[in-house]
């Protein structure tokens, strides 16, 4: 009678796992593999000290920041015109072995002076560099917005990691350089400040700060700016597609001086399906607001054959999704002029850490600002579960 018992109980264990294992095969056969943000925790600030010298140049300016997991290093671009030192980036090291980015957590390690195709450093006022991306073999992606006054256009080059020397660039569509007439192509300081590989790195993404100027206006209070993320096939250095983001509406707050600036600085490729963090930032006229989402190409129209919105139906275009994954205003932190973002390593919990850092513009007024947040990433597989098994990992 026991042995009849044992065997209807075995069947029964197998019936539990038949579903799981059914499941599983078919979530590792699709050929999305799609991650989603599902929680974000602050976890330490730490401000760099004013007019802090290193290696006889100013550190300032970090516009832009990129993880190396080999090395547990991070690379950040100075967008310094060359009015305090070289085209340049700093490699930092970040400690947040305690889970934490504790007081004393970040120390400048190296500076790099970027090198043209010549082996020459750049000319002061012909970069204004904003961000920055890894790669495997060795270099790092730098794009520049340029300056429009001056006709100097918009680049994305590959440097050496070690030696800071240009080694590739990729070509820009025309609709995004400006012209003499002032009619198209990207508006002053507000164009490529993003810079993200995917994982596979098989493409690079950009997008515009703001709108260009024959796709709409600027952002205003209140307002939005019509961006658009430009994607490049890193095999062939060629661009591809294009994608329309649409920033947020922010308000001004008690705005004395009269001045307001929204836009988009950065992004992140969280995979390879088309699946990014970006990071919004706003001075409002007293302090900034920044907020971060999550962003799906999915669906999204491609408009790269598409020279101007302001001369379509633009409001048929279907932009990429958004999803707001944290309003910075609600922590307990003054937030200064952050810009780049980047994934770094693992906490010792397993949970991945994300960092933030500020532009302080060489302004005595403001700070450069290093923000750490854990975050919890979750594929299909994992939120599927969670459903079936509400009790997983509580």
């Amino acid at each position: 009678m026991r042995l009849i018992k044992k065997i209807f109980v075995f069947p029964r264990i197998i019936y539990f796992f038949i579903p799981i294992l059914i499941i599983s095969l078919f979530f590792t056969n699709l050929p999305s593999n799609a991650v989603e943000i599902s929680s974000i925790k602050f976890i330490g600030e730490v401000t760099l000290p004013k007019k802090l010298i290193f290696q006889k140049t100013e550190v300032g300016g970090l516009s832009g920041i990129t993880y190396d997991p080999k090395n547990n290093l991070y690379y950040a671009i100075s967008d310094d015109r060359g009015q305090k030192g070289n085209t340049r980036f700093y490699t930092l090291k970040i400690d947040l072995s305690k889970g934490s980015l504790q007081k004393g957590g970040v120390v400048v390690a190296n500076v790099t002076t970027l090198l043209n195709e010549t082996g020459e450093k750049f000319p002061p006022s012909e970069t204004d560099t904003e961000g920055i991306a890894l790669t495997n073999k060795g270099s790092v992606f730098i794009s520049s917005e340029g300056d429009v006054g001056k006709f100097i256009n918009p680049f994305i080059k590959e440097f050496s990691l070690s030696s800071g020397k240009e080694i590739s660039k990729l070509s820009i569509p025309n609709k995004f350089l400006p012209d003499k007439n002032g009619q198209q192509g990207i508006r002053n300081n507000l164009a490529f400040e993003s810079l993200t590989i995917t994982p596979d790195e098989k493409y690079l993404f950009t997008a515009t700060e703001n709108a260009l100027i024959q796709d709409g206006s600027a952002a205003q209070p209140k307002i939005g700016s019509p961006c658009r993320i430009l994607q490049y096939n890193l095999p062939s250095n060629q661009p591809e597609q294009e994608f329309l983001y649409q920033t947020e509406p922010i308000a001004q707050f008690l705005n004395i001086t009269g001045k307001f600036a929204s836009g988009l600085p950065d992004l992140f490729a969280l995979d390879n399906q088309g699946n990014f963090l970006s990071l919004e930032r706003s001075f409002t006229g007293l302090g900034f607001a920044v907020s971060l989402f999550q962003v799906s190409l999915e669906g999204a129209d491609d408009i790269h054959n598409i020279d101007s919105l302001l001369a379509v139906e633009s409001k048929n275009i279907k932009p990429v999704k958004k999803k707001l994954l944290l309003d910075l205003r609600t922590l307990d932190v003054v937030l200064d002029n952050i810009e780049g973002l980047t994934l770094g390593p693992k906490l010792p919990d397993g949970q991945r850490s994300l960092i933030l850092i500020s532009d302080n513009n060489f302004n005595s007024l403001q700070r450069t600002q290093i923000l750490a947040f854990k975050i919890k990433i979750e594929t299909p597989l994992m939120r599927l579960l969670r459903r079936l098994l509400p009790n997983l990992n509580r």
